[in-house]
């Protein structure tokens, strides 16, 4: 389960409801909660933020949090 899955899992997000509200298919939020190698794209960020009533800032930290820069080499 990716990082999208467990958030809405732990806050027990209804992914049907979320799919209504969006207009983003079931099957792409399913893909966007299971399959690491599938990317999430800011507008569906957004939208799954208003959806389900947080800052959208605060839905990325939590799936973005952990990407640091790389060190320059000198």
């Amino acid at each position: 389960m990716t990082k999208l899955g467990k958030y809405l899992d732990n806050r027990s997000i209804n992914k049907a409801s979320v799919s209504r509200k969006t207009g983003i298919n079931k099957n792409r939020l399913s893909e966007l909660s299971n399959n690491f190698s599938t990317k999430i794209k800011a507008d569906e960020l957004y939208l799954i933020a208003l959806a389900i009533e947080v800052d959208a800032c605060e839905l990325l930290e939590y799936l973005c949090g952990d990407l640091q820069l790389k060190k320059e080499s000198k």
